[in-house]
């Protein structure tokens, strides 16, 4: 056999060799790197899965939030309406008593009017009385009078 043979032999033994080593250590390396990529993949799909679920908790957390703030405004805006009527009733309670009440100052007032009225006539009438009385007693006149009117008190009496 010539030396290029040899050579050639020596190459594919060698190249056969080395292979098989370097194989190992290539092939390993890669399933080293695949294991660590597929480590990583699933982290990621880990984390993307954890993401996803805040996402639909904030989301949930949200509608809710939005739920609650549409309960608060119907709450305040119903006992806004209750208010309303409520004042609105007093109110026109308050206004009824004060015309009851202004009713009866009213009543009291013509009661008083016209007892005064009254009093200021029967005044009057006694100030007449008096004064008639007065004009038709004086002289000898009113004495016979007044003598006749002692003389029949004791037969009235009985």
């Amino acid at each position: 056999m010539d030396p290029t043979a040899w050579v050639a032999v020596a190459f594919v033994l060698f190249v056969i060799a080395v292979f098989k080593p370097a194989k190992k250590a290539i092939l390993g390396g890669l399933d080293a790197k695949i294991a660590e990529i597929r480590g990583q993949v699933e982290e990621a799909q880990q984390l993307r899965e954890e993401a996803q679920a805040l996402l639909a908790t904030y989301q949930r957390q949200q509608r809710e939030a939005l739920q609650e703030a549409e309960d608060i405004l119907t709450r305040a805006e119903e006992d806004a309406v209750r208010l309303r009527a409520e004042a609105t009733k007093d109110l026109d309670e308050a206004i009824k008593r004060q015309e009851i009440l202004a009713t009866e100052k009213i009543g009291l007032a013509e009661a008083a009017a016209v007892a005064r009225v009254q009093e200021l006539a029967v005044d009057l009438a006694i100030a007449a009385t008096e004064k008639i009385l007065t004009d038709r007693m004086a002289g000898k006149g009113g004495t016979d009078l007044v003598n006749a009117s002692i003389s029949d008190l004791s037969t009235k009496l009985q």
